[in-house]
């Protein structure tokens, strides 16, 4: 049954909101946003509602997006398996030609779109447009996989001048033309840093960081860089957690004041984590660490 709330206490919600609203303003937050978190169309539709206001109010959003699913949906329709090597997608000519149609075309111009419907104002660009992320060639078994080498970040700092969001999918390129797919994780942690983004948003699949694996009420709220390197070297933070939370180290030695892991299955977690004293998820800072 769906709670009711008088005027008095939506006026009351929204004037504990302010201090955040006043923090917030003008600040740049970046959220990454893939994987299994852009499934549920009812999620996608309320994470988009919670960036449009969270623009309306001032704070200068950045979206940088993936589609793994997407992408390997798509290849299975095209007839073409998708291949693995620790972790990474494999990819020849014709997936990064996958890759580029989904991420650039089908996924990027539907979250502007979902952002227009909401109230938005959103320009989608991929890492090709200005050549937003120069990368090279990672590893030759993987094919076109990248890494990220720079970030020429003018292309955003135009749009969020000009009172957009930037949708950005994760595709780069080289000076001879390639194309390459680029963990969108990494690709957010290097852009946030380039913007010396206030913080870095990683919505997941999984409530953050578990000291207990199986046990979601054993969530860690906030650890340092010193801390986490602990937690790893502990086993706590282990298998697919382990390059998120480098990205998030990465995103912060890059000049961005913290980075959140949170779970975007939780409606509206966004708007929890900014607006609100509790957050969500697990937050990453750098704490007495000066590497």
């Amino acid at each position: 049954m769906e709670k009711y709330f008088s005027n008095a206490e939506r006026a009351q919600i929204l004037t504990q909101a302010l201090p955040y609203i006043r923090r917030y303003n003008g600040k740049i937050v970046v959220v990454k946003y893939g994987g299994n978190a852009m499934i549920n169309a009812m999620l996608k539709h309320q994470v988009m509602e919670d960036i449009v206001l969270l623009s309306l109010i001032g704070v200068k959003v950045v979206l940088v997006h993936g589609g793994g699913p997407e992408i390997s949906e798509t290849m299975q329709k095209l007839g073409k398996q998708a291949e693995f090597v620790d972790g990474l997608r494999v990819t020849d000519q014709e997936t990064v030609d996958i890759v580029q149609m989904v991420l650039a075309g089908k996924i990027n111009k539907t979250l502007v779109n979902l952002l227009q419907m909401n109230g938005g104002k959103a320009m989608g660009i991929s890492g090709m447009d200005g050549r937003l992320i120069e990368a090279k060639i990672r590893d030759e078994r993987l094919g076109y996989v990248g890494d990220v080498v720079h970030v020429n970040i003018e292309p955003v700092t135009d749009l969020l001048e000009k009172g957009y969001i930037p949708v950005i999918s994760t595709i780069g390129c080289d000076r001879d033309g390639n194309t390459y797919n680029i963990n969108g994780d990494t690709a957010a942690a290097h852009i946030a840093g380039a913007l010396g983004a206030e913080r870095l948003i990683m919505l997941t699949d999984i409530a953050g960081i578990l000291r207990d694996r199986n046990d979601p009420a054993s969530l860690i709220p906030a650890i340092t860089i010193d801390e986490a390197r602990q937690l790893r070297a502990d086993g706590v933070i282990s298998g697919g957690m382990i390059p998120k939370v480098e990205c998030c180290i990465d995103a912060i030695h890059r000049g961005v004041k913290n980075a959140i892991i949170m779970d975007g299955r939780i409606p509206h977690s966004i708007l929890m984590e900014i607006l609100t004293d509790e957050g969500a998820g697990t937050m990453v800072s750098g704490g007495n660490d000066n590497d």
